[in-house]
């Protein structure tokens, strides 16, 4: 958790803005270190948190979150965390002897073209369920709103999932997890352009981008440096907020730079802020 990005977005483990939909991007850059910002803050803010990681292990997960003081071990086997392992589920589909081993969730590979349903499903099951075994049961844990993050949707259109599925997705999470249980959603999409002869998939993403853009209350947007590489300066931050205002929606954003390293992330401000009505 990185207390320079919280005060920045004014939010906190004792106080966050629930209901809201993030939105984490990036573009010659690697947005990833939000991701696991978002799941520590919300972890120790004592939410519900369900985690799709579909691009990376447990382990990677997991040992990212230790460096920043939180242990997902634990927060499984309390049941405050429920991770699905994108890469280990998809072996439970893709190999029929281990197909009774895995859950649903990852159904859309046999036949992407039917959406993503039993994906949704898996959600809104994890995010109505009381998931905390006895100790919830009997009154020893009680969690916080349910919190969905999602690394990395852009993902799915490489397995053959279609925008329009994607963005259905993303609008059903939202509709449960944010306007029914008063929850937050995070999710991570790349936008990098890809090589010439894959200009449709490139147009995906776009399009893919822009749908989540119009969906989210506040974007996060990491992308390089313009004038190149620098050591001290790894990127900058794009921090947008939308609020509707009257009938119309107030927009701000922000320009932020910021540095990566073991201990945490340093973010400097270069004065840029905009503001549309």
């Amino acid at each position: 958790m990185f207390t320079e990005l919280n005060s920045i977005l004014n939010t906190s483990p004792d106080s966050f803005t629930q209901g809201e939909c993030v939105l984490l991007s990036d573009r010659h850059s690697d947005a990833s270190f939000l991701i696991h910002h978002f799941l520590s803050l919300y972890l120790r803010a004592r939410c519900r948190v369900m985690f799709l990681g579909l691009v990376q292990s447990f382990n990677h997960y997991s040992a990212i979150s230790q460096r920043l003081g939180v242990s997902l071990t634990q927060a499984k086997e309390k049941g405050q965390l429920v991770f699905l392992e994108g890469l280990k589920e998809s072996l439970s589909v893709l190999i029929p002897q281990e197909a009774e081993t895995g859950s649903q969730a990852m159904d859309f590979l046999r036949d992407p073209a039917v959406g993503l349903k039993s994906l949704y499903e898996f959600v809104r099951s994890s995010a109505i369920s009381s998931g905390g075994g006895e100790e919830e049961a009997d009154g020893a844990e009680e969690w916080g709103p349910a919190v969905l993050l999602v690394d990395d949707l852009s993902v799915l259109l490489s397995l053959g999932v279609s925008v329009e599925s994607v963005l259905d997705f993303s609008h059903y999470c939202r509709a449960t997890v944010c306007s029914q249980l008063q929850g937050n959603v995070v999710m991570l999409t790349r936008c990098d352009g890809v090589e010439e002869e894959d200009d449709g998939d490139d147009e995906g993403l776009e399009r893919l981008l822009k749908g989540l853009t119009h969906q989210c209350s506040l974007s996060l947007h990491v992308q390089g440096l313009p004038t190149g590489y620098c050591r001290d300066i790894h990127g900058q931050v794009e921090v947008c907020w939308r609020r509707r205002q009257g009938d119309g929606q107030y927009t701000q954003k922000k320009l932020f730079q910021y540095k990566v390293n073991d201990k945490g992330a340093s973010f400097f401000a270069p004065g840029t802020s905009s503001a549309v009505l």
